[in-house]
């Protein structure tokens, strides 16, 4: 069972000064549950090499069983420190690929072409794409195999507006995710803000936010075990 799983290389976080980039649950939690069900894992980011962590999600409040073990684990952080990039790799190579969010796919995976010809070739390839939090955002300019946008009709999740609204980003983010799957679409639904909820949709498996990363994982390799 080979997985890809892709990451941002975006560090800005708009015109804050602040720091984004993946988010560290969004990442530990999918990689240690496919990696424990014997997954090979391959890593790439849109740039390559170390993806930038967003700091937020290296807060104390922030820490899960996960997170830790990732701090622990010096094979892991080497794994992540040397991603290859985005562009090198073919939807050929693998059995599925799991996008982790944080916010800085907004920023460099929304439109990215490598991303969006990944994504198409795996759907025609009948092979699963999952994402979470704010990874979804890699769905909205993929195009399904009749030439239809890849969400519409498809039930979806991401990031709330209410939870972007919790967490003061409204006005800063270049738009709101939910808005945007719905205007290309998607059927999306989502649970109450920062509880973990995962929906899937043929070769589609999307989760809420944080709380899901790890369900949707699990929903991945269900799908890879049928």
């Amino acid at each position: 069972m080979n997985i890809l799983m892709v990451l941002t290389s975006h560090e800005e976080l708009g015109d804050t000064g602040e720091k984004t980039g993946f988010w560290l649950e969004e990442f530990a939690a999918p990689y240690y549950r496919l990696l424990d069900a014997g997954a090979n894992i391959t890593l790439v980011s849109v740039k390559g090499g170390q993806p930038p962590l967003d700091p937020k999600s290296d807060s104390d409040d922030a820490q899960t069983d996960d997170t830790q073990r990732f701090k622990n684990d010096e094979s892991a952080q080497a794994h992540l420190a040397n991603t290859a990039t985005l562009s090198s790799v073919s939807a050929d190579e693998f059995d599925a690929v799991f996008y982790p969010g944080g916010h800085g796919p907004l920023w460099d995976l929304t439109n990215n072409a490598d991303s969006i010809a990944l994504i198409e070739s795996f759907i025609a390839a009948n092979k699963p794409v999952a994402s979470v939090c704010h990874a979804p955002v890699v769905l909205l300019n993929a195009t399904a195999p009749n030439g239809d946008a890849l969400v519409k009709g498809k039930q979806v999740t991401g990031f709330s507006n209410s939870e972007e609204e919790g967490v003061g980003l409204t006005d800063v983010v270049p738009f709101l995710l939910e808005d945007a799957l719905k205007a290309k679409g998607g059927q999306y639904q989502k649970s109450d803000d920062w509880q973990s909820y995962v929906l899937e949709d043929g070769l589609i498996i999307t989760g809420q936010n944080p709380a899901s990363s790890a369900a949707a994982a699990e929903a991945l390799l269900e799908k890879l075990n049928k």
